[in-house]
């Protein structure tokens, strides 16, 4: 039997007719089965409520936890996450849909699948940031999908080099690199011609970027690696940015370590091939 949802978190895409209005159908559904539903306070709003909480109380005091917008909005909850592996059911109001996989018309369909316990958690790869300057902490990140260390507008290449478990990668010239997880695999990191990974894979993935040699390509390490990276160059428009959201500008000398999360997120999922029926649908990824 499954475990009763006392509980729901609701995140919506800021500034959007349609997430609002789903919302309100959301809430009612919920409330008619005796749970309480916790709203971000834009979203209260937009409800006539005054009872909005940020998205930390949300996912720090909810069972299940609905986004409703696209990618980008699944990507900045499941960030926030930390340790707690709440479930996140997505709910696909943006473009690619590749995360937030529930299209809005079955919403419901899939809330009484939920309301059952008929459903799958896929766990997704996390990873842990922190960066150092002069040998002292200076900030720390969380990504679903990957970092990226890159010029900023300046055409001027960076120097960029490489440790995983203290021993030298490389050392090289180039317009940045990326370290991405499985989940990642299929966005930044496969533009710049990395892999696509499984998902379930224990793997990291680093993707230089259009580098200043033609041997060097992107490299698939264990999940297990602790990766360091210092970056040089005789400009300070450096940047580092955290799933495309969030991110700080880099100094010459700044280190930025990266390793596996130790929690995941947790996607509610209906089909355990839902990331490759996604490849064929967005990418038209095998087609002939």
């Amino acid at each position: 039997m499954a475990k009763p949802l006392k509980t729901i978190g609701l995140v919506a895409k800021y500034g959007a007719a349609q997430p609002a209005a789903l919302a309100k159908r959301i809430v009612a559904w919920i409330e008619r089965r005796g749970a309480r539903v916790l709203l971000e306070a834009k979203t209260a709003k937009a409800l006539g409520r005054d009872d909005g909480v940020d998205r930390e109380g949300i996912l720090a005091k909810s069972d299940l936890v609905i986004v409703l917008g696209g990618d980008g909005t699944l990507l900045g909850v499941a960030r926030l996450a930390g340790r707690r592996e709440v479930p996140i059911l997505g709910v696909n109001l943006g473009g690619l849909g590749f995360l937030a996989a529930v299209p809005p018309e079955q919403v419901f369909q899939a809330l009484e699948r939920v309301w059952k316990g008929d459903y799958l958690i896929s766990k997704r790869a996390k990873l842990d940031i922190h960066v150092t300057r002069a040998g002292k902490n200076e900030a720390r990140f969380h990504a679903l999908n990957d970092i990226v260390i890159n010029k900023g507008a300046l055409a001027r290449m960076i120097e960029i080099a490489a440790w995983v478990d203290g021993e030298p990668l490389f050392d090289f010239r180039a317009d940045g690199l990326i370290v991405s997880t499985p989940t990642g695999s299929t966005a930044y990191s496969l533009s710049a011609g990395g892999p696509v990974i499984e998902p379930g894979v224990g793997v990291l993935v680093m993707s230089p970027i259009c580098p200043h040699t033609l041997t060097l390509r992107p490299v698939v390490l264990s999940d297990r690696a602790r990766i360091e990276i210092e970056v040089e160059a005789s400009h300070k428009d450096i940047l580092l940015t955290v799933d495309g959201q969030e991110g700080i500008p880099l100094l010459p000398g700044d280190r930025v370590h990266v390793q596996r999360a130790r929690a995941a997120a947790a996607l509610v999922r209906f089909s355990p091939r839902t990331h490759f029926e996604a490849l064929r649908s967005k990418f038209n990824w095998g087609a002939r």
